[in-house]
């Protein structure tokens, strides 16, 4: 009995460790726009630089409950940060029986990280798909509810478990939802209803200028004055060889260069601003060190493999 008495309180320490407040990322925006204008906003609500590669945005289309599209994230995420990463297809794009449109310019331009822009990617959802930011495999965060179809979208309709069966008011689809500043957490575990009121405010279609900053209880307004973190996103992290590898960081980078693990083949990377992107056709498969020098003055050194 003492065992399983310690087994039961181990685990309920367990849960509410992992789900304490501001102790790590969530969702801070979500974009269902025109065609395919859809993204999302990643919020770093600690005072914590978390490494972007344990985790990952998970697609579950159409009440699917297993084998999601699923985007690896790498870099690292600064305090009070965010990243926002959108569909970046900008060509058009024949599927089937119809024409697949390019994301418009002001959303692309929103977005400081794009998907590939090829179908499937999670950033092809609608308003009927699950969306999870998973750890390590597991689930911190979702925007929906994993294995339900609501019909065209989750809506505001309490009399139809909030889908769309009665034709309550679409929240998912066709919205730009933005987390309550309130919220300092993800839900970790998947609702038995997902109500969209409760947690979030619903914004008019195509508004994307708030993607880049997110408003939160977890600090006052100066809290993050004082913190000097650097926050980098990389991707696709491992690539292919012929892969555009695309740089995005919080602050101006002034030069990045490449080497292997011996220190040879340094290459010299231009940037733009907070931008920089490393062509990997002129490299061979293998590991590298990025050293990404900053306008600031420090430095920030990351592993990529090119497959």
């Amino acid at each position: 009995m003492k065992k399983y008495l310690s087994l039961f309180f181990t685990t309920l320490l367990f849960s509410s460790l992992s789900a304490q407040d501001c102790s790590d990322l969530f969702f801070s925006e979500y974009v269902e726009g025109p065609a395919n204008n859809n993204g999302l906003e990643i919020y770093n609500p600690s005072t914590n630089t978390f490494d972007l590669s344990a985790y990952s945005v998970n697609r579950y289309g159409n009440g699917s409950s297993s084998g999601p599209d699923t985007w690896p994230l790498s870099g690292s995420i600064g305090p009070g940060q965010t990243v926002s990463i959108g569909n970046g297809q900008t060509d058009s794009v024949w599927v089937t029986s119809y024409w697949s449109v390019p994301v418009d310019t002001v959303f692309y331009n929103a977005c400081n990280l794009h998907g590939s822009g090829i179908y499937p990617t999670p950033f092809y959802f609608n308003g009927d798909d699950a969306i999870t930011l998973e750890k390590d495999g597991g689930i911190i965060d979702i925007i929906g509810k994993v294995g339900e179809d609501p019909g065209a979208a989750w809506t505001d309709d309490a009399s139809a478990g909030f889908t769309d069966a009665n034709g309550g008011t679409w929240w998912t689809k066709r919205q730009t939802l933005v987390r309550k500043p309130t919220v300092k957490k993800g839900v970790t575990m998947n609702p038995i209803v997902f109500n969209p009121t409760l947690e979030w405010d619903s914004l008019p279609d195509a508004t994307y200028s708030g993607l880049g900053s997110h408003n939160c209880d977890c600090f006052s307004s100066n809290s993050f004055s004082q913190i000097k973190n650097t926050s980098f996103v990389v991707y696709p992290n491992p690539a292919n060889i012929g892969d555009n590898i695309i740089i995005n960081t919080y602050d101006k980078i002034k030069q990045v260069y490449i080497s292997d693990f011996l220190g040879r083949s340094s290459i010299s990377v231009p940037s733009s601003g907070y931008k920089a992107v490393i062509n990997s056709s002129n490299l061979n498969t293998g590991s590298y060190i990025i050293q990404i020098e900053l306008e600031k003055g420090s430095s920030i050194e990351h592993k990529i493999i090119i497959n």
